[in-house]
């Protein structure tokens, strides 16, 4: 099973090339892989009938109970026969429908094989995660086939349609699936249904949630507007997604759980109202339309409530008719609609009012559609006439409260039956007054495939015994009535005959009646689906755009405010609620006496903050209360997180400074008395509350801390830092993804500031020395100065760029430092970067110090000193960074660590002994990414703003020169 579902992805991968080299031939290899499992469900056909069942798994989640698990059963294999029978023969079809010259056709292979492949894994899926998988790759896939002309707005707006309504449902099920999981305490639908939980409130809201997404699927009222508009997609689309196998998949999923869940609330009253009117709405809503296509879309609808009513009755008889009807309906629906695409392909219309005489042009054509059209309308000996029969008597049979049921299938009998002749009458007859449609001839290749369809409807009508055997496996999942019913074409004259006679004679009479209908039905019709799809979203921008405009209001304090504020409240009403502090013991002040006077001056720190004036003194405050936690975790002991606190304080103190030069010297004074109050509450009571949090959470503990075994893991391996261990072995992959969390992050933020392209160098208008020479193209030269500009006896330069800053802006002192300890940190941070095993440092806070180094060259030198040190750009530091880290992390998979994948020990030169491993690497990697993100930060609040100022100021330099 899991070879051919695979195997439609594989050559799905194929499709374009393919097409591209032999054109719509090589849909006739794209068709293999659905006509293998066509041939592999037949061949398993004997062994099902006899209860058999095949199952395949393995674990995908282990610890969350999650399988890949297929399971073939009775069920399963009617639909696997349906996805993969009709699924070979609509991609043969393809191959007349289309012609060399069509665009994008590759694409449409590859995406129509997939779906196929999606299909067969939804409907083998013996898990609940598994079959949402799948479930949401049909919506995904479906809605890149319904919007194939995508230069159409009426595509992109009916695929958009689609995916909207059918992935709604399908999140709402994907919590009900959850909900399911955790009742049930296992994700396999097998086991789940064999032992169902009990009845509950939890279990009916987790099946209504899961119905939502089978009825959005199957289009039931009131999710059934994305179906008739789908029919802009292409004819091959419609009669393989919306008339055999993606509609159907709601009704899989109803049929699946119903031998379980038929009794629960609210289960049965919700499929059978919602299934009739579903049948009632688009079975009359069929009689007013002139596109063949959408008569049978709506027909469609229309038969798709009536298999939900079968499907959700929930009694053995039922259910037999259900499997039957699902097989019928697959048979004559797909093939009209295979007819459909020939008419108009040989006449150029689709509509039944330009249409007349195709049926004496087409005869083998017009057969074709008859036989199928026959099926529909349930005549004998078809097979659509035995599975009508057997719904007839399974509703007949039902509780006295339900017969309202069996009254509207009838009418909705008497509905098809008349949609069913406007199509044949519309579609092939000769009408007066219209002249015989020109069209051309159909060759048999394109005709096959309908023709196939259509011919089983008809032997299986008279062979349905054939079939009974691997129905009734299904069927027998629900209790046996006394005297069950069974599948035969003929049952003698009976109740049921008589209701589909008087369903024919019913939809005789309406076809007759087709102008008084169609009137009627134009006059009391409800909105059209695209007026209210257009209504909803519309209304939905207007509601987005007011609430946007109510809560965004572009104000910093009031969106931290809101934050602090819901926090506040949160953490007040879980500690009113939950009164944690009567089993929490006493809090202990201090391990020792330093770190209470540490503590108290981070609290004056934080507190002057709130006094202050100048923006600078915030800032620097706000500095000091991060090198104070640092030092807190110095007395505690945490060597590895001081440095990285202090590396992180650092690097952030910088930045807020770079902000801020921007900002005015002094805090605005706007801020009303009250506010600033309210404000200072708002600060205090949330930290305060957060604080209480923190000490609650530690003091009610009450399972084992985690570290004693990692320490202990550690020691084994020979090493001593526990804590680069856990982020580079233990915990890689983590890291790896916070890693490239923090690389996304940091590049979309210092993009914004960038007008045109991101840049590694600034193109401003650098300052000019003597004789046209910018700064840019010495430091580009390594600003060896030609001799004819060294005159007499310069001034020493400590920097490389640093003659290019305002006398005014220069500090010797600061430029004689930083060319004495930026060589010295760099060393440091490739020190900190490969002691991580054995002592305190790593990657990260390696990273940091470099880029420490780095800025401490911009704050002396400006950005052109940056640009020398620092030649290569950002970016390619990140990504350098990130794909070291992870071509490590996918290394290790090989024996599941990252530390252990590779290790080396030897003896170098002037160093002596030496070992590496994955491990190191791995924290090159994250060296890499933090100096990238670190240069980057600096580069864009530094540099850039640098430029934009000098570019400012020249251009106010030129207006003085003008306007003198």
């Amino acid at each position: 099973m899991t070879a051919l579902v695979l195997a439609h992805f594989v050559v799905a991968l194929c499709a374009a090339p393919l097409i591209r080299r032999v054109g719509p031939r090589g849909f006739v290899a794209l068709a293999l892989p659905p006509a293998a499992a066509l041939g592999w469900a037949l061949s398993r056909w004997g062994e099902v009938s006899d209860g058999g069942a095949s199952e395949e798994s393995w674990w995908w989640i282990k610890d969350y109970d999650v399988e890949i698990a297929f399971r073939l059963d009775a069920l399963s294999l009617v639909m696997v026969l349906l996805a993969a029978g009709i699924g070979a023969l609509v991609l043969l079809y393809c191959v007349r429908y289309f012609d060399g010259g069509a665009r994008q056709l590759g694409s449409f292979g590859g995406n129509l094989l997939a779906f196929a492949g999606a299909m067969l894994g939804l409907v083998l899926a013996d898990d609940l995660m598994t079959l949402y998988l799948f479930w949401e790759l049909t919506t995904v896939l479906s809605f890149l086939l319904i919007g194939y002309d995508s230069e159409k707005r009426a595509s992109r707006r009916c695929a958009l349609q689609a995916l909207t309504v059918t992935s709604v449902g399908g999140l709402a099920m994907f919590v009900g699936f959850l909900m399911l999981g955790h009742l049930a305490g296992t994700y396999r639908i097998s086991r789940i249904l064999e032992s169902p939980p009990a009845a509950s409130g939890t279990l009916s809201a987790a099946i209504v949630l899961i119905l939502c997404g089978a009825l959005a699927k199957s289009a039931i009222w009131p999710l059934s507007m994305w179906l008739p508009n789908a029919m802009a997609a292409p004819t091959p689309v419609s009669a393989y997604l919306h008339a055999a196998a993606m509609v159907k998949a709601g009704v899989y999923l109803v049929a699946r759980f119903a031998p379980a869940f038929a009794h629960v609330t609210p289960w049965r009253p919700m499929l059978l109202t919602l299934g009739a009117v579903t049948m009632l709405l688009g079975g009359w809503r069929a009689l007013r339309l002139n596109d063949l296509k959408l008569v049978l879309a709506y027909g469609t609808v229309s038969q798709l409530g009536f298999l939900v009513v079968l499907a959700g009755a929930g009694s053995y008889n039922a259910a037999l008719a259900a499997i039957a009807m699902l097989l019928g309906h697959a048979l004559f629906k797909a093939p009209l609609f295979l007819v459909t695409g020939i008419v108009d392909h040989a006449s150029g219309t689709r509509d039944l009012r330009s249409l007349s005489g195709v049926g004496r042009r087409l005869p083998c054509v017009c057969t074709v559609a008859v036989l199928a059209g026959a099926s529909m309308a349930a005549i004998p000996p078809l097979l659509g006439f035995a599975a009508k029969e057997a719904a007839f008597e399974a509703l007949l049979h039902g509780t006295a409260g339900e017969r309202w049921v069996l009254a509207c299938v009838v009418v909705g009998s008497a509905l098809t039956t008349a949609y069913t002749l406007r199509f044949l009458w519309g579609a092939f007859a000769r009408k007066p007054g219209v002249a015989d449609t020109p069209v051309h001839r159909v060759g048999a290749a394109f005709l096959a495939p309908p023709a196939l369809l259509a011919l089983a409807g008809l032997l299986l009508g008279p062979g349905i015994d054939w079939t009974a055997h691997l129905f009734e496996q299904y069927a027998k999942q629900y209790p046996t009535p006394a005297h069950p019913y069974h599948l035969a074409l003929w049952h003698g004259f009976g109740p049921a005959l008589g209701l589909s006679v008087l369903a024919w004679a019913g939809g005789a009479a309406l076809f007759l009646a087709r102008e008084p209908v169609v009137r009627l039905g134009r006059r009391f019709a409800w909105p059209k689906a695209d007026e209210v799809f257009g209504r909803t979203v519309l209304g939905l921008e207007r509601s987005s755009l007011q609430i946007t405009g109510t809560v965004q209001k572009g104000s910093l304090p009031s969106y931290v405010a809101t934050v602090l504020g819901v926090m506040f409240l949160g953490l007040l009403a879980v500690l009113a609620t939950d009164r944690p502090w009567g089993a929490t013991p006493a809090p202990r002040l201090w391990d020792h006496p330093m770190q209470a006077g540490v503590g108290a001056l981070t609290c004056a720190c934080a507190l002057m903050c709130l006094v202050v004036q100048r923006r600078m003194k915030a800032a620097v405050l706000a500095g000091l209360t991060g090198y104070g936690t640092a030092l807190l975790y110095v007395v505690q002991g945490a060597p590895d997180l001081a440095l990285t606190q202090f590396g992180v304080e650092t690097v952030s103190t910088v930045v807020l400074v770079l902000v801020l030069r921007r900002l005015p010297v002094f805090f605005g004074d706007t801020q009303r008395t009250w506010r600033w109050g309210v404000s200072m509450l708002l600060a205090l009571g949330s930290s305060v509350a957060v604080a209480c949090a923190v000490w609650l959470a530690a003091g009610a503990r009450t399972a084992e801390p985690a570290g004693a075994a990692q320490i202990e893991e550690t020691a084994h391996h020979g090493l001593k830092d526990v804590v680069a261990t856990i982020l580079v072995d233990f915990r890689a992959w983590d890291t790896m993804g916070e890693s490239a969390v923090l690389a996304v992050a940091v590049l979309g933020v210092t993009s914004l500031l960038y007008v045109h392209r991101r840049q590694g160098r600034a193109t401003a208008p650098a300052p000019r020395l003597p004789g046209g020479v910018t700064a840019w193209s010495l430091a580009n030269s390594r600003l060896k100065v030609p001799a004819k500009y060294q005159q007499g006896a310069p001034e020493r330069s400590w920097l490389v760029a640093g003659d290019t800053l305002a006398p005014e802006h220069r500090s010797v002192v600061f430029e004689v430092v930083a060319r004495l300890v930026f060589h010295p940190i760099l060393m440091l941070s490739v020190y900190l970067l490969l002691c991580a095993e054995n002592l305190p440092g790593g990657g990260f806070v390696g990273g940091l110090v470099a880029g420490v180094a780095l800025t401490i060259r911009y704050l002396a030198g400006g950005r052109h000193e940056l640009a020398v040190a620092a030649p290569v750009h950002p970016g390619f530091f990140t990504g350098l960074g990130l794909t070291l880290s992870t071509s490590v992390a996918l290394v290790g998979l090989a024996d599941g660590t990252v530390l252990h994948g590779w290790t080396w020990h030897g003896h170098l030169p002037l160093i002596g002994d030496w070992h590496a491993s994955t491990a190191v690497i791995f924290d090159l990697g994250v060296y890499l990414l933090v100096l990238g993100v670190v240069l980057d930060v600096v580069r864009a609040l530094g540099s850039k703003i640098d430029q934009q100022t000098e570019y400012r100021a020249s251009l106010a330099l030129a207006g003085e020169a003008q306007n003198p």
